[in-house]
């Protein structure tokens, strides 16, 4: 009689992340095949036009926040900046003098500074924000971020190797 493997636990037998699906008309990835999306070109600047400097400076001290959990794409788009690891974990809008945004999280994370939250799936919930300063992008708000940031890694789905 042949001995019995070991059970593996849920979390290693999680399958690994597949390949990005690059699109082929505008060559964005996805880690979804067909993922619906606007095909464009569209610059960074472009978002700052008519837009006080004190905005710039939020935003970019907000992309510093970002890319201290980890490497990430910034992806202009045409009504909004999304930031993006395997998938989009936060997206911005730049309005003359403040920045509304989300995060998506695996959870639901009920907080007075979330403008709005909408729940997709059990794993998928959109917490909405607003930012008019810098001092907004605090210890608290940081966490939020590598939360996020973690969905993008999709590690809510395939565990802390991915």
């Amino acid at each position: 009689m042949m001995p019995r493997q070991p059970v593996q636990p849920k979390a290693a037998q999680a399958k690994a992340p597949g390949s990005l699906w690059p699109c082929p008309a505008c060559g964005r990835s996805f880690a979804n095949r067909n993922q619906t999306h606007f095909c464009g070109e569209h610059s960074l600047d472009a978002h700052f036009a008519g837009k006080t400097a004190e905005v710039r400076e939020l935003f970019d001290a907000l992309v510093a926040l970002l890319e201290s959990c980890g490497p990430l794409k910034i992806l202009p788009e045409k009504t909004r900046i999304a930031f993006q690891v395997r998938m989009s974990f936060a997206a911005v809008s730049i309005r003359r003098a403040h920045i509304v945004g989300h995060f998506v999280l695996a959870r639901r994370l009920e907080s007075p500074r979330f403008v709005r939250i909408e729940t997709f799936s059990p794993r998928n919930h959109l917490h909405q924000f607003r930012l008019s300063s810098l001092a907004e992008l605090d210890a608290e708000f940081a966490s939020w971020a590598r939360e996020a940031y973690a969905v993008g890694e999709q590690r809510h789905i395939y565990g802390e190797s991915s």
